[in-house]
């Protein structure tokens, strides 16, 4: 009996042991019908949920089951436990899709567009803000721009009251445009970051090509090599911030802060980006010739500089003559900016070519390349051009320049390097450089509405780069014409490495010669009609 009783006492125990347990509750995580095993096709989701259900039951004992203070509890705990790491950051919003504007909207907001409210000036048009400016963009206009057009000379009436048909009627919108730099505090509005980008993409071109002709007219006996130094002596980044000095422009580039303690990593890139962006407003609305009125009356360059002239070398002496308007004289700014040829000229800008390819070269006429390969180059580059001349003889003469022109465009220097010392190929070239890359800048700005400056400016690189420039060359079949020096004609011949800079800069003197005699419409269509300089080009293997 007593080991009955005793092996009965242990169960007994147990028994009551599990009658005194409290009884399970299940929270409003739980549903309350029966879980049978047939009802999860995972029963490890089914004890996590019961051991959490646990939990909190024995957290909240003292409260009754169906009170709102323990669902609340819960319902933080519950949430608490769910969160994302604190140190973990959310994805920018930048990076957040938002949903397609569907065809009206889209449709609304091209139509309502600034940029596209111009049909007489596409240019100025695409360089507008893609939307109306805000009362914020007002506010600066009202506080700032008067101190602006007071310091660059121009009226200070709003320019919205001029007529439709003048290009300034826009000039005050794209001077606010220019002075908003990606460190102040308008540019995270996209309107206004795109638009100021745009305006120093186009500006930065129409300073290298307003002082490359204004030099190659000033020293017409100078090498290229020079005047680039001269170029770099007044509008490299280094030198900017002293013009927006001398035109006390710095505390609208600078509102907060010194311009002279400034780091120059802090203080060049916003100088330079206003400066570019200034110049390519002025060139929209007013044109090249108040371009160097700003460049020398208002920020006060001197070419004449000590600081300005370029290291001493080593130059042939030019035994040739120079052109009648160059003889013993320096042209000034104001020779150039208010130049105008007269009606009958051989040439779109007469004076710019004879500072290319003076009288005295007329000796290189009526060699074998003159009757052999002209007429073929000629007609590949489909010259010449049909003109509407009064007299017959101005027609023949400007086609005999052209021929001698493409002449000069390919003799390669290594020909007559102590001939002909004035290097009319590179001084070609040089001008070529400038202004196919103003026309390709154009066209981009035009082409692509939506697009920021930097993406134009990436775009820009890769059409013309030395490698595909002389490319749409030599596709062309045009290399074959290229007049070497016997010593290094097979090594141009052969070696990509000589052939490909060399293909490069033919191609961008013949632009520069069909800029000087026909103006900037022929090397468009040089550019983009018989060379096809935005044919798609192969990615590089890696």
């Amino acid at each position: 009996m007593e080991l009955c009783s005793s092996s009965s006492s242990p169960s007994s125990s147990l028994l009551r042991h599990y009658s005194s347990t409290p009884e399970l509750s299940f929270s409003s995580s739980i549903s309350q019908f029966q879980l049978k095993p047939s009802t999860f096709a995972k029963p490890r989701f089914q004890n996590l949920r019961i051991h959490s259900s646990l939990a909190s039951s024995e957290t909240h004992q003292g409260l009754p089951r169906d009170s709102p203070q323990r669902l609340l509890k819960e319902l933080a705990q519950r949430k608490q436990s769910t969160t994302t790491n604190p140190k973990k950051k959310p994805p920018p919003k930048r990076f957040i899709l938002r949903p397609p504007l569907d065809d009206k909207k889209l449709a609304e907001r091209f139509l309502n567009s600034p940029q596209l409210s111009l049909k007489s000036f596409p240019l100025l048009s695409s360089c507008l803000p893609p939307s109306k400016l805000n009362n914020a963009d007002k506010t600066w206009i009202d506080e700032y721009l008067l101190e602006v057009k007071q310091a660059l000379g121009y009226s200070l009436e709003p320019s919205e009251t001029l007529s439709d048909e003048n290009p300034a009627k826009h000039f005050d919108t794209l001077l606010y445009l220019a002075f908003q730099h990606p460190s102040c505090d308008r540019a995270r509005a996209r309107h206004v970051k795109n638009g100021h980008s745009r305006l120093w993409f186009l500006g930065q071109y129409v300073l290298e090509l307003a002082l490359t002709e204004f030099f190659l007219q000033r020293y017409p006996r100078e090498s290229p090599g020079p005047m680039r130094e001269r170029v770099f002596a007044l509008i490299g980044k280094r030198y900017l911030p002293r013009w927006i000095k001398a035109a006390n422009l710095q505390n609208l580039v600078f509102p907060y802060d010194d311009i002279d303690k400034l780091l120059r990593k802090d203080r060049e890139p916003p100088v330079k980006s206003v400066f570019w962006a200034l110049f390519g407003a002025i060139y929209l609305c007013y044109g090249m010739p108040e371009v160097y009125r700003v460049l020398f009356e208002v920020f006060g360059m001197d070419p004449d500089a000590d600081d300005c002239q370029p290291r001493a070398r080593r130059q042939l002496e030019d035994v040739d003559y120079v052109s009648v308007e160059f003889e013993g004289k320096k042209l000034g700014w104001q020779d150039i900016a208010t130049y105008k040829p007269p009606e009958d000229a051989l040439f779109a800008h007469p004076r710019l070519f004879r500072a290319c390819v003076p009288p005295g070269m007329h000796r290189f006429r009526g060699n074998i390349w003159d009757f052999d390969s002209k007429p073929k180059v000629m007609q590949a580059l489909g010259y010449p051009l049909p003109m509407n001349d009064r007299i017959q003889e101005i027609t023949d003469a400007r086609n005999i320049e052209l021929g001698l022109g493409l002449q000069l465009c390919f003799l390669h220097p290594s020909k007559h390097k102590f001939e002909h010392p004035r290097f009319c190929f590179e001084r070609l070239e040089y001008v070529g450089q400038k202004i196919q890359d103003i026309a390709m800048a154009e066209r981009l700005l035009m082409k692509h509405l939506d697009a920021p400056g930097k993406w134009l400016q990436e775009k820009h690189r890769r059409l013309l780069m030395n490698k595909f420039c002389g490319k749409y060359l030599r596709e062309k079949r045009l290399h074959n014409f290229i007049i070497y020096s016997e010593e290094v004609h097979d090594r141009y011949e052969h070696n990509r490495r000589l052939r490909n800079p060399a293909t490069t800069a033919v191609q961008q003197a013949i632009h520069g010669l069909a800029y000087t005699i026909y103006g900037k419409p022929d090397v468009r269509r040089l550019m983009f009609e018989v060379f096809d300089f935005e044919q798609i080009q192969p990615k590089a293997v890696v």
